[in-house]
């Protein structure tokens, strides 16, 4: 198997790393998460922020957040809370708002995506200048963990039929663990009209139909065990 080790950063390099946590009754999860992202961030020397978009959590999710911000701090903890559901593109346009940082990562908080692929996504992202940089269950070691044989057909069999009707040029349309330069992901986000989580997929077709170039590097994806989204 191929090392994950990638070769150490330029700290002074003034890009800047902005995370986007959309959550919705995530209060086991995103002590976790957090925790990882700082781990991961902190190792590899990228400046970064998290931008935490809870959707008015029943379980007090936004409540472990205000705590995760006292210990992180200010700086690196973001909250841009919201009062209710308002669909995922939603949430990326609210948290786009307050970013700071000339990349956006986005991602789910439920442990689904590990923190672990960020180090590659970045490298990924500067080996090729690319627009956006997706995570890909489908290629290379990717692999999906957690699913029964049912669920992992229907989302190869979605991905297939997307392939062969658009031709989108990458190989998970449904993913979710995305890196983009900002200025994309906001172009990207005032065309797209989709809601849910076909949003991910309109969002790799309009990048191709906009010329926008597309890294992918594998990764690990894991069903949730905490919470119910």
């Amino acid at each position: 198997m191929a090392s994950r080790k990638t070769s150490r950063p330029n700290r002074d390099s003034g890009d800047k790393y902005s995370v986007l946590l959309p959550t919705y009754n995530e209060r086991e999860n995103l002590p976790l998460i957090v925790w990882l992202l700082v781990k991961y961030f902190g190792e590899s020397g990228f400046n970064y922020e998290i931008i935490v978009i809870d959707d008015g959590s029943p379980d007090g999710t936004l409540e472990v957040a205000e705590q995760l911000q006292k210990v992180y701090g200010e700086d690196k903890i973001l909250l841009r809370p919201r009062a209710k559901k308002l669909g995922l593109g939603t949430a990326y346009i609210h948290g786009m708002k307050h970013a700071s940082g000339n990349f956006i990562i986005i991602m789910d908080a439920d442990l689904s995506h590990h923190p672990k692929f960020i180090p590659e996504f970045i490298q990924k992202q500067k080996e090729g200048d690319y627009d956006l940089v997706s995570g890909t269950r489908y290629r290379g070691n990717g692999g999906v963990y957690g699913w029964d044989l049912r669920r992992k057909l229907i989302s190869r069999g979605a991905n297939f039929l997307a392939q062969v009707l658009l031709r989108p040029g990458a190989s998970d349309l449904t993913g979710s663990f995305r890196l983009y330069k900002k200025k994309v992901l906001e172009s990207l986000v005032e065309q797209c009209v989709s809601k849910g989580y076909v949003f991910q997929m309109e969002m790799i077709v309009r990048a191709r139909q906009l010329n926008y170039t597309i890294g992918e590097v594998p990764i690990s994806f894991v069903d949730r065990v905490y919470g119910d989204s």
